[in-house]
C-alpha cells in the first residue's frame, strides 16, 4: 500500500484532482481501510520582498520599535493609510501580549500575499485567551482588539513556542505584485 501510495504521489507534474482520484481509486478495494480524506496542496515560497521580519527585544520599548517597522514596510508596500494604522494595531497588541506573556526570542514577521498576515513568535508554548475586559480593568482587551480589526486570527504551535498570527483583508489595490521595500532590520 505504502509504495503505491509513493508511487503515485511522486509524479508531481499531474494535475490534484488526478492524483486524489488515482490514490481512492486505488484505495477502495482495500479492506483496511475506513472512510478516507486526502488531502493534498502544492505550496510555493514567497518572494523575499513580500516577507518582513524582525527579531524583538522582550521589554516595552520594542512595542513602538515594531510599530514603526509595521510602518514602514506598510510604506514600502504601497499600503493604504487605514490597511497600515490597522496593522500597526495589531502589531501593537500582538507584541505587547507576547512581551507580557511570552518568553524569548520574539520574532515579527509581516506577510503580503492575497491578504496581509501578522505573525509575532515566542518561545512559550501557553495559548492566549481573548478575553472580554471589564470597563475598568487596564489589561485584558489585546487579542479582543485584534479580533475585531482583523479577518481572522490564530495560533500556531510549534516544537520552539508558538506563533500568534493575524490576517487582514487587503483592498484590491494593494494586491501585491513584486515589490522592491526596505530589508528587514
Amino acid at each position: 500500500m505504502r509504495r503505491i501510495l509513493q508511487r503515485v504521489l511522486s509524479q508531481v507534474d499531474r494535475p490534484l484532482q488526478d492524483l486524489c482520484d488515482d490514490v481512492v481509486y486505488r484505495l477502495r478495494d482495500d479492506p483496511r481501510n475506513g472512510d478516507v480524506f486526502l488531502l493534498l496542496a502544492r505550496t510555493h515560497p514567497l518572494p523575499a520582498d513580500q516577507v518582513a521580519m524582525w527579531h524583538l527585544d522582550q521589554n516595552p520599548e520594542a512595542v513602538a520599535r515594531a510599530r514603526a517597522h509595521a510602518q514602514r514596510q506598510a510604506a514600502a508596500w504601497g499600503l493604504d493609510e487605514e490597511t497600515a494604522y490597522t496593522t500597526e494595531m495589531i502589531v501593537s497588541e500582538l507584541v505587547t501580549n507576547a512581551i507580557h506573556y511570552g518568553t524569548p526570542p520574539l520574532r515579527l514577521q509581516l506577510i503580503l500575499d492575497r491578504t496581509l498576515t501578522c505573525e509575532v513568535q515566542d518561545s512559550n508554548s501557553l495559548a492566549p485567551r481573548l478575553r472580554h475586559a471589564n470597563t475598568v480593568d487596564e489589561g485584558g482587551r489585546g487579542l479582543f482588539i485584534v479580533a475585531r480589526l482583523a479577518r481572522n486570527w490564530g495560533v500556531r504551535y510549534s516544537t520552539d513556542g508558538k506563533t500568534v498570527w493575524a490576517e487582514q483583508t487587503l483592498p484590491s489595490a494593494n494586491t501585491p505584485v513584486s515589490r522592491a521595500g526596505p530589508s528587514p532590520a
